[in-house]
């Protein structure tokens, strides 16, 4: 880990000489001020539209669609309207090109790189997700070229706007989404920062997980949420009826996969999995006493951690073009849970099973495979942030003999949440000091002192609160 940051300070101090001169020659050169409104900019690039402008102090915030096409390679062949907004600070700072790699929040919101360079945030929607879905949908056209080249597509129409240097961002899904743009297009952003980003390389070989899951925590927790998981497959009958009364109150349904019982042992299943995404250690402590534990609480239980909602067909909609991708390209993790053997039914079950029958699916194993091989020999300014406790970090991206000026930084400690913030404090620093050389806006006392380096906007719980919702919003899914 020294080595690492003596590596990180050097780059950093002597590219930031660099990249002052270069800010300097680039400052009357600043292709920003034409006259007109930012939205009349936004709205004169062809194929951009209107949705709405919510208004919020120190800057403006728009709602929009872009058109883009089905398959990128026969643009000819129909078009759709992918929903993304814009979080407008000054034509002359940075922009960071944000994605979740699932739905857009349309509530102002700011990614950490975008505080920490104090920029422009351009956020996408991921292709298929709604409403920036085509119809009717060829779900062959969801792959991560086509999704890489709507990135390449709209920054290419928006660069004439936004001058100055792009990084692309984006946690979970949206970490593998920025990560897979920078593989299929290395020219278009100036950097990369990518949050706890699987890199699920050999899908049928996941003992990384099963390993992970074995000893991450102390073996008092594991042991505890071990026992809350079979004691709720033990007393399958009694919950399955609280299940089924809620799915009667609720119009929940079980057509997706299969029945509500295989919806029933998929919930108890992500538990253990789950609980070490989203909690923290602290949260040890009310994990509830498994044989002592009423059947409402033990319901209630696991209902907070997994969510009872997540596969009925109800739920499982919003994230049909995750599993589409997880099952064609991506992967997923099958993790064995050997406490459970005896218990289970259907095993930890794949992406096929949370996808409708009416939609084919065939797995392709070069597509991974391609990826983490360009990344370990091409990465130019990648970092990879992850956490010591988030399972989906068990299979990370890793850097070989060929990448330059990128990193791979764990957080002590951080679930899926992990953050430049959350880790320890020097590496935190000069992995701020390093975002904000690449994007061009290093103060000078950062640039002599990397250890110096904080994010040049305050703080906005509003705003800054971007990852944690989008977080939440896709609670209970598996990424």
């Amino acid at each position: 880990m020294r080595t690492v940051l003596r590596w990180l300070l050097s780059l950093v101090v002597l590219a930031g000489a660099v990249t002052a001169q270069a800010g300097s020659a680039m400052a009357d050169q600043d292709p920003a001020r034409d006259g007109r409104d930012i939205l009349q900019r936004l709205l004169a690039v062809k194929g951009v539209k209107l949705v709405e402008e919510k208004p919020y102090e120190g800057y403006r915030y728009f709602v929009l669609t872009y058109t883009q096409p089905v398959d990128h390679r026969h643009p000819g062949r129909g078009t759709f309207d992918q929903r993304f907004t814009v979080l407008h600070k000054d034509t002359s700072r940075p922009t960071v090109f944000h994605t979740s790699g699932y739905g857009v929040s349309t509530s102002p919101g700011r990614s950490e790189p975008t505080r920490i360079v104090d920029g422009n945030q351009i956020s996408l929607e991921y292709r298929y997700f709604t409403p920036s879905r085509p119809e009717p949908a060829d779900w062959s056209k969801l792959t991560i070229w086509q999704g890489a080249s709507d990135q390449h597509r709209l920054f290419t129409a928006l660069k004439p706007v936004y001058g100055k240097k792009w990084l692309a961002t984006g946690g979970s899904k949206g970490g593998m989404t920025a990560t897979y743009y920078e593989r299929f297009y290395p020219r278009d952003m100036d950097a990369v920062v990518a949050y706890v980003a699987p890199n699920d390389v050999v899908d049928d070989e996941d003992s990384a997980y099963d390993r992970f899951l074995a000893d991450v925590g102390t073996a008092e927790c594991r042991e505890a949420l071990h026992a809350v998981q079979r004691e709720a497959l033990l007393r399958r009958g009694p919950l399955s009826e609280r299940y089924a009364e809620l799915a009667g109150r609720t119009g929940a349904t079980f057509t997706t996969v299969g029945s509500l019982d295989k919806a029933f042992e998929a919930v108890v299943m992500d538990l253990a999995w789950g609980f070490w995404q989203y909690a923290d250690e602290a949260d040890c402590a009310d994990v509830p006493e498994a044989g002592s534990a009423t059947d409402a609480e033990l319901f209630a239980y696991v209902d907070e951690v997994s969510g009872w909602s997540f596969y009925t067909d109800q739920g499982l909609a919003p994230y049909t073009p995750y599993y589409y991708q997880a099952g064609t390209q991506l992967g997923s993790p099958g993790i064995a849970q050997p406490h459970l053997a005896d218990l289970s039914r259907y095993g930890y079950q794949a992406p096929r099973e949370f996808v409708p029958r009416s939609i084919p699916m065939r797995f392709e194993k070069h597509a991974m495979r391609d990826v983490d091989t360009w990344v370990r020999h091409h990465a130019r300014r990648m970092m990879f942030v992850y956490g010591e406790n988030d399972p989906w970090s068990a299979e990370p991206f890793r850097l070989g003999a060929g990448a330059r000026d990128s990193y791979v930084l764990t957080a002590p400690g951080a679930n899926h949440g992990a953050n430049v913030a959350g880790l320890v404090p020097e590496e935190s620093a000069r992995a701020t000091a390093r975002i904000q050389q690449w994007a061009g806006v290093a103060p000078a006392g950062v640039q002599s002192d990397p250890a110096a380096a904080a994010p040049l906007a305050a703080y906005d719980h509003t705003l800054d609160s971007l990852d944690e919702r989008l977080l939440q919003k896709y609670r209970g899914g598996r990424l």
